[in-house]
């Protein structure tokens, strides 16, 4: 079985609303399994145009937790407070 892994840019236009979609999605991943490899930080462009703002990515045993992660109710409700306070572009990618 391959692992998977959720990759998200996100680009946050409510900081404070933001904070509310961050706490409601730590519930949804301690819930669904969720190895967080990264969560924000600094990004340094080395190729490219692109230019994330916020960087997220998650680590799942099996693209089917993955989807369950994704698919919850945990998540989303924290979609839900997410709505109008970011910008989220999210990858399902399976891995080694």
């Amino acid at each position: 079985m391959s692992s998977a892994y959720i990759i998200a840019n996100v680009d946050v236009t409510n900081p404070q609303q933001y904070e509310e979609y961050k706490r409601l999605s730590t519930i949804a991943m301690k819930a669904h399994g969720a190895e967080v490899c990264i969560r924000g930080g600094k990004v340094e462009v080395l190729e490219g145009d692109w230019s994330p703002q916020r960087f997220v990515m998650l680590k799942f045993p099996s693209p089917q937790q993955a989807r369950a992660f994704y698919e919850s109710a945990e998540y989303k409700a924290a979609r839900n407070a997410r709505a109008g306070a970011a910008t989220m572009r999210m990858l399902l990618v399976e891995g080694l």
